[in-house]
């Protein structure tokens, strides 16, 4: 009798099974990487919409007005919504300036929280 070459059927079919668990695990790695990716470039880009907001007043030299503004803006090719809340503080020469960017749509979940102070230079 010769001595048996090669793998039995059950070996392959072992193997065959851990290769598959091990690729199935390798696919689900990468969807939640890639889905991760998605999320930090919509919160990068709705921090700028943020900024942007927020800096316009600098750049305008403006003193906002007390209120809620709100809007839309595009930004890296994402749609956003944005509501601004700009209150009094102690100090008049200074306004508070919280804005929320949220998907449109959706102004329960915002995505972005920022708040600044704009100050009323004297020019």
């Amino acid at each position: 009798m010769r001595p048996a070459r090669g793998f039995t059927l059950i070996e392959v079919l072992i193997a065959l099974a851990v290769l598959g668990i091990a690729l199935a695990a390798a696919v689900r790695a990468t969807l939640t990487v890639s889905e991760g990716s998605l999320v930090l470039h919509r919160h990068l880009a709705g921090g700028w919409v943020a900024q942007n907001r927020l800096n316009s007043y600098a750049a305008k030299d403006m003193f906002p007005d007390t209120g809620v503004n709100e809007g839309r803006e595009q930004q890296a090719g994402l749609d956003f919504a944005w509501r601004e809340t700009v209150s009094e503080t102690p100090n008049k020469s200074f306004r508070r300036v919280e804005i929320r960017v949220f998907e449109p749509g959706k102004p329960e979940h915002a995505d972005i929280v920022l708040i600044g102070y704009v100050a009323n230079v004297p020019r």
